[in-house]
């Protein structure tokens, strides 16, 4: 569905993402891994034309993103869902309201058909019986969740995490974590995870790629990121597995 190809960019002369090429396979689930300050969060930028690249393509359904001006870019992000590190929902308002909210804002659908999209994604994520309840009322968890039915109200072709596990407690990363694979196996859809979390990047991934200091130091399906021999890599997998088996 996407190819990154040769990508930099930089701020005020700091180089910050350096030749990144990478292809995102549809249907599939591609984590993006790396240390805060790596550059991830300025790729997924660059992904859904919040950023525009110093030099490079990002390939969308092979039209090349990076030439389009804003009015032809707002298209393509329609393509995508986003589910916030800390689920971005509006505190004033009801799960309903929150996941109602793009299509209120972006369709003029009727009453009607709106309640039955939105009970069904909130059904998809096993939240139906919170319709009426408020964000401060749910788990952080629960919360993800919803900004996952959210993400998918519109129906995207691609849905982008940005760090879903950040701050969750073991029980709800394990619940995060197969939110992510169920919605990718029920709807098919092609996924793209921004993560420092090792742990969850080999359970939801198809494909891992190792982002450091703005390259890609690896890439490779999960059961072979433990084989890598790159010097980063190894030091962050041996840090993470020392802290599980402490």
């Amino acid at each position: 569905m996407i190819v990154i190809d040769n990508l930099h960019k930089s701020f005020n002369g700091q180089p910050v993402l350096k030749g990144i090429s990478m292809h995102i396979k549809r249907g599939r689930t591609r984590v993006i891994l790396g240390l805060s300050g790596s550059g991830k969060s300025v790729l997924m930028k660059h992904i859904i034309g919040l950023m525009r690249p110093d030099s490079g393509t990002i390939t969308i359904d092979d039209e090349d993103v990076t030439k389009f001006d804003d009015r032809r870019l707002l298209g393509v992000r329609r393509k995508f869902g986003m589910v916030f590190q800390q689920a971005a929902l509006f505190d004033s308002m009801s799960v309903w309201d929150n996941v109602a909210f793009p299509l209120k804002e972006h369709t003029d659908l009727p009453h009607e058909e709106i309640n039955r999209r939105v009970l069904d994604k909130l059904d998809l994520v096993a939240l139906a019986h919170t319709v009426d309840k408020f964000p401060s009322e749910l788990s952080g968890g629960m919360r993800k969740r919803v900004g996952l039915a959210r993400a998918l109200i519109l129906d995207p072709q691609c849905v982008l995490y940005d760090e879903p596990t950040t701050g969750l407690d073991p029980l709800s990363t394990e619940n995060v974590d197969q939110m992510i694979l169920d919605a990718a196996e029920r709807l098919k859809m092609t996924s793209v995870v921004i993560s420092h979390d090792i742990g969850s990047a080999i359970k939801v991934a198809d494909d891992i790629a190792v982002l450091h200091k703005g390259e890609i130091v690896e890439d490779c399906a999960p059961n072979e990121l433990k084989k890598s021999t790159h010097p980063f890599v190894r030091e962050f997998l041996d840090v993470w597995f020392g802290k599980q088996e402490a």
